[in-house]
């Protein structure tokens, strides 16, 4: 008995043993319940609308789904896979009961028992004894009370499919396992654990269905992924074994298309996808005119149904042409009118009797159309039939309404009885838009897009000589797009509904105002823009752009007003930029209801200068109490004080996602400083936190630092301008003695004089984790100086080291030089506006000749000189690790020009070189020149405002036409003049295209 069930099961998957599963079934999501997205709109809306980006929730293997997920969990009675049609559900399951019979997976359980819910269709009432005969005929009287056991499995593929909605608050119970009652109060039955009871129970639905099941009921729900980019390729690579630059050109077209392309994260549209656009390439030759490929759906759908009908004709050559296509034209008919009805109804699954009411006729669909446009299925009392894809059924039920709106009289979409009289095309069709527009769920939106994609001047020449006339689509076309933009220029909030207008406009061929407002976000240009119009077309195009893709700006262009309309679909946003758009606290209750959203995908949301207070601090910080999805806040810039301060901390006490917090410039002063504090003992996510210019005194900088003390997360800290003190600098020094994860420690600006530096010196000496130190602009000295290289002699971990703006002098730098000698860890040392001289620089020379790891070496502005040029120039004639030596406006002339010159010639490391605002002229030039045409390293060189002359800057020019590495140039402010500096900026672009040039 047992071995024929398992020969039974084997033939019910249809899998052979050589199958090979695909790794995206192998890994489900596990997700913890069904978003709003899911629940209520198209799967091509949910997948669109998130740009196919999958979920980032965590996975689940196939061989765990049904095991529990900790020692203290149990195993799931009730699960639930989810995933928008075409996505491979019922493959999965096929997979799952194919691995199983092998006994690879599944060991716990002794039977599984799968069914489709089209099998259960063609039942009214059902047993739950008489259901598990269904799923194993072979089982024996006395084996069928063996599988009400936690050991069985049963299956049932495709709630959507079901021909009844399930009612769970109106069925009455049941626990008679011989009792036969209405199917769907059957499964909702078992549903509840009131029959079968022990038996684990395995769903699969499109979300929208699944919807039916209370969350509560529902153990464990996971959702199946889409492809990647990797698996997008590798599925057109299958389908164009024979020619890959096929599959090239086709992968090549959709990646230029980017709403095909994230459609083709669903397996059966890259399928479809692939097929049609492969056929174009295929049939127009070596050098297509990609201008007329499939761009939109519409256009995608028309090709493949005239492939399909084509193909028919050809396999049919006994025919006469015109009698294929008479045919062919009659089948489209009735199969369209079937699917429009159907659609209506949302009716997917059809029998012999449906078959015949609408006219179609079975025996022209054995021929060979039937694994094409129509599937067929036997099941024990009867055969079902159903579309291959979901599209299919819109996209014949657009072609059967377009074609009868022209000469009905009454209301197409009531099928039975008398309506007002509708007359005309246009009439019919504002009736469809009006009708998908007041439909929640929008199951009408992909139809009314092919239907206005019927209109659009390529698919009418492509189906023109099947069902469509020849440019008669010129007629309705004008009418069409206002129709669309009147709709559109209501004031309303922008909604799944009337983004899908742009898209029936996309469809359509009328672009116009989608590209306006693309260009507009691309050079941030979109400030006085946004009416109701753009409003949508702005929604269209963060979810179709390339530009937009990575980051979503719209900075100083947003109302109150605009950002209420738009709020709803900014939840896909990734990137969300809103800076400089004067929002106050009421609108950051709008964004904190976004945020609090289980749909949220956003990542990062920039806020800067804004005019935020405390109460807008709040909305936010409880949104980041349930939010999972943002990793970054920028706040920059407001002026939420220190009560907002404490609101945000608070959260961040519960918040295990953000992951960086900038607060620059809010005002949080000392309170503020101590909140975070209390915060940052705590959370263990938060790696950066920015605090500028916030005022918090020494006694916010010694709360922070004992946090420090506490918290091994943080790796990047930011307390510039924030009158930190010595006292402050102190007591962060003590922090860094115990604490070894933080990695960047920025004080700039902060009155930090030899005290405070000789107490952060000593803690660098324990210190081994820090990396990046900032004590620009503070008040050090020769002493402190030499405490900085006493603690990079002992130090192991400090890779960048920023004094700029202090008071070192040449024998502070001396003992800093002194110490680089034996430290072989600093790659960056700032050393601008020291009051250096070249005794300095001389010794900063010799230890570069020692010096194994030092990259970048900042002087500007300080008075090196010849002499500190020509040091440097020594060092660069043996040193091979330094790649970028900035030495703007430190007195170089002529002579250190030379020299410099001269170690170019030999030096193989240097990549970046900056001379601005010193004074080498010709001399300088040409000695810089002559190593040009050798030096092969050197990338970047500015030589601005350095006394060059016009011949100076010919004699670079000249050098730049033999070879050479430079890819930026700068010669402004050398007296050449505007017709000099297009003649030299024409030549170097002729010799070095790829050179940016700056004159």
């Amino acid at each position: 008995m047992v071995q024929k069930h398992m020969e039974t099961l084997q033939s019910w998957c249809g899998l052979s043993t050589e199958f090979v599963p695909l790794e995206r079934l192998t890994h489900l999501l596990l997700v913890e319940g069904l978003t709003d997205l899911q629940q209520k709109q198209h799967d091509f809306v949910q997948i669109e609308t998130t740009k196919g980006l999958r979920n980032g929730s965590k996975k689940i293997s196939l061989e765990k789904l049904f095991l529990p997920l900790s020692k203290f969990s149990i195993p799931p009675r009730i699960s639930v896979t989810i995933g928008v049609a075409g996505i491979g559900k019922s493959t999965l399951v096929k997979l799952f009961v194919h691995t199983w019979v092998k006994g690879e997976l599944g060991k716990d359980f002794m039977f599984v028992l799968p069914l489709t819910f089209r099998e259960l269709n063609a039942y009214d009432k059902l047993s739950a004894e008489r259901l598990i005969r269904l799923a194993s005929p072979h089982l024996t009287e006395q084996s069928l009370l063996a599988v009400d056991t936690a050991q069985t499995l049963l299956i049932l593929d495709g709630l959507d499919e079901f021909k009844t909605l399930l009612d769970f608050s109106n069925t009455a119970v049941c626990t008679d396992l011989r009792k036969e009652i209405q199917v769907e109060n059957l499964i909702t039955n078992i549903i509840r654990g009131n029959l079968l009871h022990k038996v684990s129970v395995w769903i699969t639905s499109r979300p929208t269905a699944a919807s039916q099941i209370p969350g509560g009921l529902v153990d464990r729900m996971t959702e199946i992924q889409g492809f990647g980019e990797t698996e997008i390729k590798c599925c057109l690579d299958r389908m164009f074994l024979e020619n890959p630059n096929l599959s090239d050109g086709v992968l090549r077209h959709l990646k230029a298309n980017r709403s095909l392309y994230i459609m083709c994260t669903v397996p059966a549209f890259c399928w479809i996808c692939g097929s049609s656009v492969g056929c174009f390439l295929k049939s127009a030759g070596c050098a297509p005119e990609m201008s007329a490929a499939p761009k939109t759906l519409s256009e995608i759908y028309s090709y493949y149904f005239k492939m399909t009908l084509c193909a028919e004709g050809k396999q049919n050559e006994v025919l006469r042409i015109e009698q294929v296509e008479q045919n062919g034209k009659k089948m489209v008919s009735c199969l369209g009118r079937l699917a429009f009805f159907s659609l209506i109804k949302r009716k997917y699954i059809f029998h012999e009797q449906d078959m015949k009411a609408y006219g179609v006729d079975l025996s022209s669909l054995h021929i060979g159309l039937s694994n094409r446009l129509l599937m067929k299925e036997e099941t024990l009392l009867s055969t079902i039939y159903y579309f291959p894809h979901l599209t299919f059924q819109e996209f014949l039920a657009s072609t059967y309404y377009y074609t009868a709106a022209k000469r009905a009289l009454f209301d197409l979409f009531v099928e039975s009885g008398m309506s007002w009289p509708k007359l005309g095309f246009f009439n019919h069709f504002k009736n469809a838009i009006q009708r998908s527009l007041q439909s929640e769920d929008g199951h009408l939106d992909v139809f009314v897009r092919f239907l206005a994609g019927l209109l659009s001047p390529q698919v009418n020449k492509t189906l023109s000589e099947w069902f469509l006339v020849r440019d008669e689509h010129h007629s309705y076309r004008s009418h069409a797009v206002g129709l669309f933009q009147n709709l559109l220029g209501m004031d309303q909030a922008v909604s799944c509904r009337t983004v899908n207008l742009m898209r029936c406009l996309h469809e359509i061929q009328h672009t116009e105002v989608a590209t306006v407002v693309e260009d507009a976000v691309k050079n941030e240009n979109l400030a006085g823009m946004l009416t109701p119009v753009n409003c949508s077309a702005l929604t269209y195009v963060l979810q179709t752009s390339e530009a937009c893709a990575e980051e979503a700006n719209l900075s100083n262009c947003l109302t109150y007003h605009a950002f209420q309309n738009l709020l709803s679909q900014l939840l896909y946003c990734s990137n969300l930029r809103l800076d400089y758009n004067e929002f106050e606290d009421g609108a950051m209750d709008l964004l904190g209801s976004v945020l609090s959203g289980k749909d949220c995908q956003i990542q990062k949301v920039s806020l800067a200068e804004n005019q935020i207070g405390n109460k807008g601090a709040k909305a936010l910080a409880r949104s980041l109490m349930v939010n999972r999805s943002l990793m970054a806040l920028d706040l920059r810039s407001n002026s939420i004080g220190p009560k907002g301060a404490k609101a945000l901390a608070d959260s961040l006490k519960i918040n295990q996602c953000l992951l960086s917090l900038n607060l620059q410039n809010n005002k949080i002063k000392e309170d503020g400083a101590k909140y975070l504090a209390e915060a940052l003992a705590s959370n263990y996510t938060l790696m950066t936190l920015q605090l500028q210019k916030n005022s918090v005194g020494p006694q916010g900088s010694k709360k922070i630092a004992e946090a420090l003390k506490k918290n091994w997360s943080l790796k990047e800290l930011i307390l510039s301008s924030n009158c930190v003190g010595d006292v402050g600098a102190m007591a962060l020094a003590e922090g860094l003695k115990a604490n070894h994860t933080l990695l960047t420690l920025d004080l700039q600006s902060n009155s930090i004089s030899d005290t405070g530096i000789t107490a952060l010196t000593k803690a660098l000496c324990s210190n081994q984790g820090l990396t990046r130190l900032s004590l620009r602009e503070n008040s050090i000295s020769q002493e402190g100086a030499q405490e900085i290289g006493s603690a990079l002699r002992a130090n192991r971990s400090l890779r960048n080291l920023d004094l700029a703006a202090n008071l070192l002098h040449d024998e502070g730098i001396q003992a800093i030089a002194l110490a680089l000698r034996e430290n072989q860890v600093l790659a960056s040392l700032h050393l601008q506006w020291n009051f250096i001289q070249s005794n300095a620089v001389k010794a900063l020379s010799q230890a570069l000749q020692f010096n194994n790891s030092l990259e970048v070496l900042d002087l500007q502005e300080n008075a090196i000189g010849d002499e500190g040029a020509v040091a440097l120039a020594s060092a660069l004639q043996v040193n091979s690790t330094l790649t970028a030596l900035y030495l703007q406006a430190a007195l170089v002339g002529e002579r250190g020009a030379v020299a410099l010159g001269e170690a170019l010639v030999m030096n193989k490391s240097l990549a970046v070189l900056d001379l601005r605002g010193n004074a080498i002229g010709l001399a300088g030039a040409k000695a810089i020149a002559s190593a040009l045409k050798v030096n092969c390293t050197l990338h970047r060189l500015n030589l601005q405002e350095n006394l060059l002359g016009m011949d100076g800057a010919i004699c670079i020019a000249t050098a730049l036409t033999g070879s050479h590495s430079l890819t930026y140039i700068n010669l402004q402010g050398n007296q050449i003049g505007e017709s000099g500096a297009k003649v030299i900026t024409d030549a170097i672009r002729t010799n070095v295209p790829s050179c940016v040039v700056e004159m």
